[in-house]
């Protein structure tokens, strides 16, 4: 079975094709913005345009347009190829990137708006100890932290915190098939990892 991976919550943009669970082609730019563009054509240039039998996206949390833009191509392709579309969270998959082939416990420390950071922890077996918490940098330092950092904003937390330097900064479609099974959904709905800014005016 071939599986096509998205991934575009953060400034990274990646897309991955795997077949039987070895990985065939992949690509990876870190553009910022314009997800919206490249997004499809670098599905294209892998082989066989990228066609595979499931889809598994990014669900974030992360950047709200690079998600929705990754969740509308990924579920307009499931239509097109008649293929399976599956979810995953973006935080466990830097997890699995940080831990390897150990069984590390992982914090992962990505940008969240408004100043704050998405922080969540990680066991040995890549499944959330907690959940994903929206939270000031100076909360974020102050939390007790795993072994291993991982995230955009990683490499902050351990400045602040006195820990060792991260490796892993963006997530990258290459390592999708690491993400834990049982954390993959059919209900392809962004993860926004914290309350809307908007609230509905009062009575």
């Amino acid at each position: 079975m071939r599986i096509l991976a998205i991934e575009t919550a953060t400034e990274a943009c990646s897309v991955a094709l795997f077949e039987e669970g070895a990985l065939v082609d992949a690509r990876h730019e870190v553009l910022g913005r314009g997800h919206a563009e490249r997004l499809v054509p670098m599905i294209a240039e892998l082989p066989d345009r990228g066609r595979a039998e499931e889809i598994r996206v990014s669900l974030g949390p992360g950047s709200f347009t690079g998600v929705r833009i990754g969740v509308a191509v990924a579920r307009a392709l499931g239509i097109a190829w008649r293929a399976r579309v599956r979810g995953y969270p973006t935080l466990a998959l830097v997890a699995a990137m940080a831990r390897g082939n150990n069984d590390a416990c992982v914090t992962v420390c990505m940008n969240g708006g408004h100043g704050e950071w998405f922080v969540q922890d990680f066991g040995g077996d890549g499944l959330p100890i907690d959940a994903v918490a929206s939270v000031a940098p100076d909360v974020a330092a102050n939390r007790d932290l795993r072994a291993v950092l991982a995230g955009s904003k990683a490499e902050d937390l351990a400045l602040q915190a006195g820990a060792a330097s991260p490796t892993v900064a963006l997530p990258d479609a290459r390592s999708a098939l690491r993400v834990p099974t049982s954390l993959l959904s059919d209900s392809i709905a962004p993860l926004y990892g914290r309350a809307p800014d908007a609230k509905l005016p009062g009575r």
